[in-house]
């Protein structure tokens, strides 16, 4: 097969503008000839950086070597750099979604509506004791569980460890924003209660939302 020539004599390409002669060897030479005389990226920047002297060197390179990209190596080029893009923005999305997704806090699953306020000093926190008096119902008002004695006609405080999981989340967490003698109306959703199993033996359905009146009575 007889050797390529390149558009331009040996002799003449010295006239060529940077900008042409950079072009023309992006559209011709191979990802390897391209690698090796440093002419990969934008051709603006290239043919700012490069050199007249290095860029007619390669373009006799060029020719000497016969170092032509073919149409096929065109194609996989494309195909490459489209993946490298792709690959590139997919990358910044996961780098852009995983600070926001660290930096935004777990959505509350309860609202609180005080009927009487503490004290506004002592709050409870993780390795408390606390005595409650409470009442819990299902949405539709059914009563499933107190802390009233009905027969005593008093109630019969809870007392039990912040944090020990003796109580259902939502119920922690509400205490937690609670001031010693106050209380309150809490609603809680489901994932913070008893979630997709419920709790039979006290006849909540799954996927339950709750709701107490609930007073914090003492912090031990």
């Amino acid at each position: 097969m007889a050797a390529r020539e390149g558009q331009w004599s040996l002799e003449a390409v010295g006239d060529v503008p940077k900008k042409d002669l950079t072009a023309y060897l992006q559209e011709n030479g191979t990802l390897e000839f391209l690698a090796r005389h440093k002419l990969n990226g934008k051709l603006p920047n290239i043919a700012k950086a490069r050199s007249k002297e290095e860029l007619v060197a390669a373009y006799s390179d060029l020719i000497q070597t016969q170092c032509w990209a073919t149409e096929a190596d065109r194609e996989a080029d494309r195909a490459a750099q489209q993946m490298s893009r792709a690959t590139l923005e997919e990358n910044k999305q996961e780098e852009v979604a995983a600070p926001a997704a660290a930096a935004a806090p777990e959505r509350k699953q309860f609202t609180l509506s005080t009927l009487k306020k503490g004290d506004k000093t002592n709050f409870p926190k993780k390795g408390d004791f606390v005595k409650i008096e409470y009442h819990g119902f299902l949405e539709d008002g059914t009563e499933f569980d107190t802390s009233w004695d009905s027969k005593k006609r008093r109630h019969n405080p809870l007392r039990f460890k912040m944090g020990a999981g003796k109580a259902i989340r939502g119920l922690e967490e509400a205490l937690r924003v609670m001031s010693v003698g106050e209380k309150a109306r809490v609603t809680i959703e489901s994932d913070w209660a008893y979630g997709k199993k419920g709790m039979p033996e006290a006849k909540i359905p799954p996927n339950a939302n709750l709701v107490f009146e609930v007073e914090l009575v003492a912090i031990d």
